[in-house]
């Protein structure tokens, strides 16, 4: 048999069990395809990650209907030689609407079986909502069970065995739903890596409304872009050399006690000082926003988010990350005036109509004890949700259970200098599957994970630089000689 004519009776042989996919029949389930795909260059994939070279691999799209009202479209992508054996779900983003390929193609390239879904509704708008309860659960937590459930089900079709283990890992709407499963669904996953968690949802955004509605109520009181270096300047003078390295990074932002009273103009308003309602809204980003009897709805930024402050403006719509939350799950209004936003009550309306969005739930016994690693990571200058909130989750959850290291099951690396779930000036890239990979697999408990900035990814003001993530309280020191742009000249120990 000559060279191409077994290439092409491989290609064949493969070809026929995905096909056959099409017929097999999942609760609740329509498979739409099932198609053997060749290995090539990945086109960028939709969402978070992409860029991979795929590998041989049947690809199964099917669309979840748990409900009458439910229209989950999915897509596992199954590795045709190679397969570790192991099953790999990805999260979404923002308010979802999309099939994550990009990730799912990350997975498939490290072999595993990877699916994404889009939560129940298309586009990155939160209007799906209205009038749609049902939808709402999907976004909240069935979506994913569901896939995991018919994904397991399809890969056991499809190679005769099961997964020997199943993982999970997305980032900010993913981190959430990452927790969601740990919380409702603990036999879904065996290990799960969950990114700045947006895991009180709803509290987020209208903490996020509440502060950008007080800013355009008072524009006085809005920051222009270039105050905003002064502002973060300010910041890095008083704080970046406390970790004992001037690198243009807080890096324990914890001990950073800037007051932004120091740039308040001493007359008037001037380019390189703060008015005093500019002042004043700088320090509400620090602090947390609370309702009118003093109860906490959500912590505030960290010293060093400074950058990505999210300022609204007079001339363009609010965003509506944050926007869409009170005005289509709580009012069920398009026509919804933010401006009249009140956070007690529109706090009030979506939680009624929505709770089930939020994964707050800290008792995680059953997960831990079926042997359930669960990873957190998130970004000390995330100018989203705040970093102070995952560690407040992290606390919750080692405070319920008592009793033993959290470090045994359960680890949370704070990122330096990263944004949102990427970006910022610090080491923003980390291997977290491999290092779970390692955790779950051998027993090799990440005591540290080196993370890395690629200089060619931002630009030329910044250096390529690894730095050691340290499980939470610790943090990376430096030990005095080398460079400081060098991981090995750091070591993780107490704050």
């Amino acid at each position: 048999m000559s060279g191409l004519a077994f290439v092409l009776f491989a290609a064949l042989a493969q070809q026929a069990p995905c096909e056959a996919l099409k017929t097999l029949s999942l609760p609740n389930t329509t498979i739409t395809a099932a198609e053997f795909v060749p290995s090539g260059a990945a086109a960028q994939g939709r969402g978070r990650g992409g860029g991979a070279s795929t590998p041989a691999h049947c690809r199964v799209a099917a669309v979840l209907a748990p409900s009458s009202d439910s229209h989950i479209e999915m897509e596992l992508w199954l590795p045709a030689e190679g397969w570790n054996g192991k099953f790999l779900a990805v999260g979404n983003g923002g308010w979802a609407g999309n099939i994550e390929t990009g990730a799912i193609a990350n997975g498939l390239a490290r072999g595993y079986a990877a699916a994404s879904n889009d939560t129940g509704h298309k586009g990155g708008s939160g209007s799906f909502v209205v009038g749609h309860p049902e939808k709402v659960i999907d976004f909240g937590y069935r979506s994913m069970h569901e896939m995991a459930i018919q994904s397991k089900a399809i890969i056991q079709a499809y190679y005769k065995r099961s997964p020997t283990l199943s993982y999970y890992q997305g980032c900010s709407t993913g981190g959430r739903q990452g927790l969601m499963e740990a919380q409702r669904y603990p036999e879904d996953f065996d290990a799960i890596i969950a990114g700045a968690p947006v895991y009180n949802q709803i509290h987020l955004n209208e903490s996020q409304v509440s502060l950008q509605v007080e800013m355009l109520k008072k524009p006085e009181r809005l920051v222009p872009a270039a105050k905003v270096t002064l502002f973060n300047n300010a910041v890095l003078a008083s704080c970046d050399d406390k970790d004992g390295v001037k690198d243009g990074i807080v890096s324990n932002p914890r001990t950073c006690k800037f007051d932004p009273a120091t740039l308040l103009c001493k007359s008037g308003d001037a380019a390189d000082c703060f008015t005093a309602a500019q002042v004043e809204s700088a320090k509400k980003a620090y602090a947390p926003v609370t309702t009118k009897s003093g109860e906490m709805v959500y912590p505030g930024h960290s010293p060093g988010f400074e950058f990505g402050w999210r300022i609204p403006s007079t001339t363009t719509p609010m965003n509506p990350l944050f926007a869409d939350m009170p005005k289509y799950l709580g009012r069920q209004d398009a026509n919804f005036d933010l401006m009249t936003f009140d956070l007690d009550t529109d706090l009030a309306l979506a939680m009624k109509n929505g709770a089930s969005i939020e994964s707050s739930d800290p008792n995680l016994a059953k997960f831990k004890a079926r042997g359930g690693k669960l990873l957190m990571y998130h970004g000390w200058a995330d100018p989203g949700p705040a970093p102070e909130n995952t560690i407040n989750y992290y606390s919750a959850v080692t405070k319920i259970l008592g009793g033993g290291s959290p470090d045994d099951w359960m680890r949370l690396f704070l990122m330096p200098g990263m944004g949102h779930c990427t970006g910022g000036v610090g080491p923003d890239q980390a291997d977290f599957l491999g290092a779970m990979e390692a955790w779950k697999e051998k027993g090799a408990a990440p005591n540290q994970i080196v993370a890395t900035r690629n200089a060619n990814a931002r630009g030329t003001a910044l250096t390529a630089m690894t730095r050691p993530l340290c499980p939470f309280p610790q943090v990376a020191k430096y030990s005095g000689t080398g460079s400081t742009d060098d991981a090995k000249n750091f070591s993780c120990s107490a704050p």
